[in-house]
């Protein structure tokens, strides 16, 4: 019975936690998409791409396969990825500072959904105790945090990350070729900064700020 008990309660909570999570990385792909279109390069549009349709962005490994895993494991750290939007940067009007925008839009988007989310939490909290208040401010909590955890993953410094991609931007032409070429060795850095837990112990910090922030602003407990 306890077994049955654990089943039915992994379900409920893979249930409360697909949309945020899903939420979270595909509208991140889309925004970059669109920031795209916005600055000259139509490539993520004419490929159907700038849609808040999941099933256009969904990597079976990367937004269900890993973060299933990590939230059946219970990891402190649920994160993945969706298949990235195609940008053609040599389209933008000016590539180089375009880029900074391009790159952005994904961590602003994530940042949009956790005030959404917030203000949700803020709306379940503060209505009277009803049968869906309780299951919605568990599904805002995870919502808030998974895009916590998006943004700040997202703008740390490390092509092909959205803050490699700011850096080059804003680096000198020279310096920003040199950083560009990490990007080939960007992924494996990041895997070995994961599971080594430096990365989670750079990350910690930021994003306890930011989600103390946006506790600030709607008044919730932290």
């Amino acid at each position: 019975m306890t077994g049955g008990m654990d089943f039915s309660a992994l379900i409920q909570g893979i249930a409360i936690a697909a949309l945020p999570i899903i939420l979270a990385i595909t509208l991140h792909e889309a925004a970059h998409g669109y920031a795209a279109r916005h600055f000259g390069d139509p490539t993520a549009w004419l490929q159907g791409r700038i849609s808040a349709n999941p099933f256009k962005h969904i990597d079976p490994v990367g937004t269900v396969v890993l973060p299933f895993i990590l939230f059946v494991i219970g990891s402190p750290f649920i994160f993945g990825w969706a298949k990235p939007v195609p940008v053609n940067f040599g389209n933008l009007r000016n590539p180089k500072r375009d880029m900074l925008w391009v790159a952005a839009a994904g961590p602003g988007s994530n940042f949009a959904m956790a005030l959404l989310w917030a203000a949700i939490l803020k709306a379940a909290w503060v209505t009277p105790l009803n049968y869906f208040s309780v299951p919605m401010a568990e599904m805002a909590k995870i919502g808030i945090t998974i895009n916590v955890v998006l943004m700040v993953l997202n703008l740390f410094p490390l092509p092909p990350l959205d803050g490699g991609r700011i850096a080059v931007s804003l680096l000198p032409h020279r310096l920003a070729w040199k950083f560009s070429q990490v990007e080939r060795f960007g992924f494996p850095i990041l895997l070995i900064l994961l599971f080594t837990g430096i990365l989670g112990a750079v990350l910690r910090p930021f994003m306890a700020i930011v989600t103390s922030l946006i506790a600030l602003i709607f008044q919730l407990p932290t």
